[in-house]
């Protein structure tokens, strides 16, 4: 081993940047903080989180937000990260719309645009991708510009599959299958992209902003044109082997009881036939409304036809043996409940959950706890701005082990 002075300088320059990094994620996640707050999340010493905390504040990544009243001896002096000290862009592109943010350093939403269409082809995609970044990075401060630090993508792998779940055309399923989004993207911008499955996004946005500030172990459930989920364990996302962890839209489920709903080809079905926007939308189409916009799907869930009722039901039990079956493998500390929907329908289904899930659990064991998603319907896209951000700066294992 290398016990030279280099060798050392070398390695605590490692150590610091790791360890700066660390009080970063911790800042990240906790929104504010003091030094002491940070040296016991970090496991540092308050000495050691106090130089970093002033390096980082001379890189502009930190900034003091006022004190802490309230608790005994000093007022503690809290942190948070600086606003201007890095910028990411959100791009999630759905099957029935396309999300599109900036943000800064803290998490902010700076500008958000949505627009509601159809999944077009991938070429008229990218070019409504590039287009969205583009008109987003000059929405940043000139002086700024140069901390745009990339731009995540949130999509649903496999986006031209279950054409039949979904009613999407077979000619458009067969031009997205094997065309790289992210990898053209990448050669027409001059900084990283960051593509994320859409469901792991949502789980994202949930750990930095939301839920994930109480709470280390959870499973974040989507509903939106399919169904997503994202999963948390440790206070850490998890991407999975091939990056699908928490798919649940594609779990066994028995058939639909609603007549709107496709035969499925087999004894059983997949979740998302039945919970989800697409078969909502199935649904109430079925039973004699027209909804070929959002504002008139928005219109319908707020008369609340019987139709909808049905649908509700019909998702609510969908749902009850994946939640319970997740609950069971992973010892979870909540489900988040969260969609493309209306608050008061993702309340009534979360609710209606509840008593189906009291009445399906096994004997020595609870039903799974349920709460409401905290971020909103653009999830997805917050997830993917906060990807670069956190990977940017996150305390990765490789940079004290090597690759």
């Amino acid at each position: 081993m290398d016990h030279s002075a280099n060798g050392q300088g070398s390695n605590s320059a490692v150590v610091r940047d790791y360890n700066e990094r660390v009080i970063l994620a911790a800042l990240r996640r906790m929104g504010e903080a003091s030094k002491a707050d940070l040296a016991r999340q970090a496991g540092l010493t308050q000495n050691t989180a106090g130089q970093i905390v002033r390096k980082l504040a001379q890189q502009q990544l930190v900034c003091t937000v006022g004190k802490r009243t309230g608790a005994r001896g000093q007022p503690a002096t809290m942190l948070r990260l600086a606003p201007e000290g890095a910028y990411a862009i959100g791009i999630k592109l759905g099957r029935r719309s396309l999300d599109a943010l900036l943000i800064d350093f803290s998490g902010r939403i700076l500008q958000s645009r949505r627009h509601e269409h159809a999944l077009p082809p991938p070429e008229t995609a990218l070019r409504l991708v590039h287009e969205e970044i583009t008109g987003l990075r000059a929405a940043i401060p000139p002086r700024a510009r140069g901390r745009l630090v990339g731009a995540g993508l949130a999509m649903p792998y496999n986006i031209g599959s279950w054409r039949r779940e979904l009613d999407l055309s077979e000619d458009l399923c067969l031009a997205w299958n094997g065309f790289d989004l992210a990898g053209q993207l990448q050669r027409m911008l001059d900084v990283p992209v960051m593509v994320e499955n859409d469901g792991t996004a949502v789980g994202i946005a949930e750990l930095f902003t939301g839920v994930g500030r109480e709470l280390d172990d959870f499973l974040c459930v989507f509903i939106g044109t399919a169904i997503g989920g994202g999963l948390v364990l440790g206070g850490e996302y998890r991407r999975g082997a091939a990056g699908n962890a928490a798919d649940i839209g594609l779990v066994p489920v028995p058939p639909s009881r609603l007549h709107s709903a496709p035969k499925p080809t087999g004894a059983s079905d997949i979740l998302l036939t039945r919970a989800s926007v697409s078969s909502l939308i199935r649904h109430l189409v079925h039973s004699g409304l027209r909804i070929g916009s959002r504002a008139e799907l928005e219109q319908a869930l707020a008369i609340r036809p019987p139709p909808v009722e049905d649908w509700l039901a019909d998702c609510a039990d969908a749902l009850v043996q994946p939640l319970l079956a997740t609950a069971c493998m992973l010892d979870l500390q909540a489900i988040v409940i969260g969609g493309d929907l209306p608050d008061d329908l993702v309340a009534e289904l979360i609710g209606r959950l509840r008593h189906l899930l009291v009445q399906a659990v096994p004997e020595a064991r609870e039903p799974p706890v349920l709460v409401p998603g905290t971020v909103g319907r653009n999830a997805a896209a917050l997830g993917a701005a906060i990807l670069p951000l956190h990977l940017s700066y996150s305390p990765a294992r490789q940079i004290l082990f090597g690759n």
